[in-house]
């Protein structure tokens, strides 16, 4: 079996910049060979308040989801905050493989990151 149900990423951060069209964002990027539908559920860890859960996600089995964390509204109409570093978990009933993206717009030259969870 391809994947883990079970994903960390301890780096989070969304600057709030915008530049035309361009939007920084995290992207919770995540593929799925299990054979069945993965049901994905998020939840925000920060340094100074209460974690925030509910965000959740599917990903059919031989798709991908490209997650954006700055569009995500949990089940109590949350979304997670800019400006403010966090963590993820990242859960899935079925194995998958996930991994993190960042695209920055705060400098003249945009940066992209992009890093396997672990």
């Amino acid at each position: 079996m391809i994947g883990k149900n079970t994903w960390l990423i301890p780096d989070g951060y969304m600057s709030d910049t915008v530049k035309g069209e361009f939007v920084s964002h995290e992207a919770v990027c995540v593929l799925n060979l299990s054979g069945e539908t993965a049901h994905i559920r998020i939840t925000v860890f920060f340094e100074d308040a209460e974690p925030l859960r509910g965000f959740t996600a599917i990903c059919e089995h031989e798709r991908t989801n490209h997650i954006r964390l700055d569009k995500a509204v949990n089940d109590k109409g949350q979304t997670i905050p800019r400006n403010k570093p966090y963590a993820l978990l990242v859960e899935s009933d079925q194995p998958v493989v996930a991994q993190c993206s960042r695209l920055d717009v705060s400098q003249p030259e945009y940066a992209l990151m992009t890093t396997i969870a672990y």
